[in-house]
């Protein structure tokens, strides 16, 4: 028979703090959440005040900035620019990332340590922002999507994670392979992928967000308004006060202007939401194997 576990006056306490607080987090969190939610519902003959946003009459909601929003042309393409950079950005980091990380993990590699010393340095010590920006318009890359992701394509970070779990399978593996005749492409391609599906994942799940939300690298070297992303549309939707220092007045139809920004801050927010549940099981995975060696 179980024995019942008595909690003492003092754990008690204890776990209604713990309780108490997390309600309180979860609170804070939500109330934004849903202020955001329930005014980007809100029709254009909306009465009320600033407190009624805090909750979605059903007799109180519209579609309209959603529609507003999906049929405009400006959102549509910023929409799929925001998904070519992040596609793109994430195939073109992990294809160089890969191979980095991989070498790196090869103890027997001549001059690893020389290596490792050209890649914490700039780690450690940033150029700046004049040399980045000579460089990325020097190689011409000013006004194409490759500016926004190729200049952060490899990360020291997430090459260091994924060096150590490359380090954590066995080398017998590896040996084995080698001894057979495989090169170390072979060995990469048909031993160590296969095996890394939780940390190729999980540091294209960093790439991703990176990438998706990337405002800066956008604003200094996309200046055709046909290859701006989600973040720069939302920015100009966002600081413009009356939708006409940014954006025109009528570009998005009758819809509240209020109800404008909130939609375009939800809709923006979807695909980072609707991907992280589906390798979400892989990303704990891949960062506690990831992080166990240095």
């Amino acid at each position: 028979m179980a024995s019942v576990i008595r909690l003492t006056k003092s754990d008690r306490m204890f776990n209604a703090f713990v309780v108490i607080s997390l309600l309180i987090i979860f609170i804070i969190l939500f109330v934004p959440i849903w202020s955001t939610i329930t005014l980007s519902f809100r029709p254009n003959d909306f009465i009320g005040t600033a407190l009624d946003g805090m909750v979605l009459p059903p007799w109180k909601w519209s579609l309209a900035a959603y529609k507003s929003l999906l049929g405009n042309n400006s959102f549509v393409k910023a929409t799929a620019n925001s998904f070519r950079i992040f596609f793109e950005g994430i195939a073109t980091a992990l294809i160089l990332t890969t191979p980095l990380a991989y070498a790196l993990s090869i103890k027997t590699l001549p001059g690893r340590k020389l290596l490792y010393v050209f890649i914490i340095i700039p780690y450690l010590f940033d150029v700046g922002l004049v040399p980045n920006y000579l460089l990325v318009t020097r190689l011409g890359l000013t006004n194409k999507l490759a500016a926004v992701y190729l200049p952060g394509a490899i990360s020291v970070y997430n090459t260091l994670i994924m060096k150590s779990f490359f380090e954590g399978i066995p080398e017998e593996l590896k040996e084995s392979a080698r001894i057979d005749g495989a090169s170390e492409f072979k060995v990469l391609m048909r031993i160590i992928l296969p095996l890394s599906k939780p940390i190729m994942l999980t540091i294209g799940l960093y790439y991703g967000v990176r990438f998706w939300n990337d405002f800066f690298n956008a604003m200094l070297y996309l200046n055709d308004s046909n290859l701006q992303p989600l973040p720069i549309l939302l920015r100009n939707i966002l600081l413009s006060s009356g939708m006409n220092e940014y954006v025109e007045a009528s570009a998005f139809g009758e819809a509240p202007i209020e109800a404008i920004k909130a939609a375009s801050v939800l809709l923006a927010a979807i695909p980072m939401l609707v991907a992280y549940p589906f390798i979400q099981k892989y990303f704990v995975k891949g960062t506690m194997l990831g992080s166990i060696k240095g």
